[in-house]
C-alpha cells in the first residue's frame, strides 16, 4: 500500500492537514488501513523534501496546509498509470503453517484448516454485512463507491481463501488416502 501515493491523491482535492489527510485515508478504504498520525507527517515530510508538495499556508485554526506541486501531480498521474507489480508473493503465515504442519508428526492438518476455515467463514460474513451496509447508503457517492471498492476487495480475496482451503483439504485427503 502506498500511504504516499495515496496522500498525494487526497491532496489533488485540494490542500488539507495531517490529521484531516490520516482521516479521509481511513474513510476512503473503508477503516481496513489505519494510518499512524507520525506515519501521515513523516510521509508529509519526505514528499516535501521531494518537491512532491508544499506548506500552503494554515488554516483557522493554525494547522499547517499541504498543497500538491506540479510534480506532485505529475508523480500522481504516473502512478495512476503504471499497474502494481505482482511479483514475488509476500509470505503468508497461513501457508506456512500449513506446509510446516504437513511435516510435524501428531499434528491433524486438516483441523488447522477447518480452523482457519472458520475464522475465515466469519470474516466473509463480516465483510459482506459492511458491503450491503454501505450499498444501503448512497453507492453513488465517490466515497461510498471508494469504500465498496475496498470492501469488494475484502470479500473477493476471503472468498479466495476459502477456495484454497478447499483444494488444500482435498490435497491433504489425498495424502492421507495415498498412505493408507
Amino acid at each position: 500500500m502506498s500511504i504516499r501515493h495515496g496522500l498525494l491523491a487526497l491532496l489533488a482535492r485540494g490542500p488539507r492537514y495531517g490529521s484531516r489527510l490520516r482521516t479521509e485515508f481511513e474513510a476512503r478504504t473503508g477503516g481496513t488501513w489505519p494510518l499512524n498520525i507520525g506515519q501521515v507527517y513523516t510521509t508529509l515530510g519526505r514528499l516535501e523534501r521531494d518537491g512532491l508538495v508544499v506548506q500552503d499556508g494554515a488554516d483557522a485554526a493554525g494547522r499547517v496546509l499541504y498543497a500538491l506541486t506540479e510534480a506532485g501531480r505529475a508523480e500522481l498521474r504516473a502512478w495512476f498509470s503504471r499497474p502494481v507489480e505482482r511479483g514475488v508473493p509476500q509470505r503468508d503465515e497461513l501457508a506456512i503453517k500449513l506446509v510446516m504442519a504437513v511435516g510435524v508428526a501428531g499434528t491433524d492438518v486438516r483441523e488447522v484448516v477447518e480452523a482457519q476455515r472458520r475464522h475465515v467463514s466469519r470474516a466473509l460474513h463480516s465483510h459482506l454485512r459492511q458491503r450491503a451496509d454501505a450499498l444501503a447508503r448512497a453507492p453513488e457517492h465517490p466515497d461510498e463507491v471508494a469504500r465498496l471498492l475496498v470492501l469488494e476487495q475484502l470479500v473477493c480475496h476471503t472468498e479466495a481463501e476459502l477456495r484454497w482451503l478447499d483444494h488444500c483439504e482435498v490435497r491433504l485427503l489425498r495424502l492421507t488416502q495415498a498412505r493408507e
